[in-house]
């Protein structure tokens, strides 16, 4: 979690733009993750084909995920762009009822109230020309796509290893982003290389990969759980290497929102 949750600090040290820096972040990635899996001897070809067009989109909703929530912390800070990332297990809750047909459970309309209340307090005024108000929104968007691709890949990771599956959204996002090369001035890459391979090695492939492993050691409870840490994680890291600190009204609307995660995610597992 400590690994994971760097990708805030960086996302707000890199001076790129969103779209070329998670180019660089899915490129260096797929490498590393490459590497890995032909140590540890996963295979990455197999699996039928009704699985591709699942991948497909599962590569997108995270290529999604990471640009809004990119463009989030650009225009915020970190606290407010992982808090508002951090709404999306209500998201999950109210979707994976509609996409795969599971039972939908009352309790989720009081959780999604407390995480609304949380999010009052994040946004300082509702006027689309304030930029935190526009860091929430994507940071939501941002939140959605999440929540989408992980219902999407939900029945994979059943029968696919996770660093595998992992691994073909990378190369999807890095195929898909190929064009911004084009795009964008590429000269920042050679100063900011550094951060870049960080984010791509220690934030995405070290930590992402010791999260899936953990799974074979502790309970969903407790990895759910420890994943809420995520945004105490981040605004520390940003306090410590940023000078970012968040205030009173930050600080209360993460208590709630994070709340509603760590109660779904115990009341989930019983």
């Amino acid at each position: 979690m400590v690994f994971i949750s760097t990708s805030g600090t960086l996302g707000r040290y890199i001076q790129m733009s969103p779209p070329l820096t998670i180019f660089w972040r899915a490129f260096f990635a797929a490498i590393f993750l490459f590497l890995f899996c032909k140590w540890k001897k996963v295979k990455l070809f197999e699996g039928s084909s009704k699985d591709r067009l699942p991948v497909i989109a599962g590569g997108i909703f995270l290529g999604l995920h990471w640009i809004t929530f990119f463009y989030s912390l650009q225009l915020s800070n970190v606290a407010i762009g992982m808090l508002s990332i951090f709404t999306y297990p209500v998201f999950t809750s109210f979707l994976e009822p509609l996409l795969l047909k599971t039972r939908f459970q009352k309790i989720h309309l009081l959780l999604a109230l407390l995480v609304l209340i949380g999010i009052f307090f994040l946004v300082p005024e509702f006027d689309f020309r304030n930029n935190y108000t526009l860091a929430v929104i994507l940071g939501l968007f941002s939140a959605l796509c999440y929540a989408l691709r992980n219902i999407i890949l939900k029945k994979r990771i059943e029968y696919h290893h996770g660093t595998a599956l992992m691994w073909y959204q990378l190369i999807i996002i890095s195929v898909l982003l190929s064009p911004v090369l084009f795009i964008y001035d590429l000269s920042p890459v050679t100063e900011q290389w550094p951060a870049l391979v960080t984010l791509s090695l220690l934030t995405t492939a070290i930590g992402h990969t010791l999260f899936l492993m953990s799974f074979k050691h502790f309970s969903i409870t407790t990895a759910s759980i420890m994943s809420s840490a995520q945004p105490i994680y981040g605004i520390l890291l940003g306090m410590l290497f940023l000078k970012e600190y968040p205030d009173w009204t930050t600080i209360i609307g993460g208590v709630l929102i994070l709340s509603a995660v760590v109660i779904e995610s115990i009341r989930s597992y019983k």
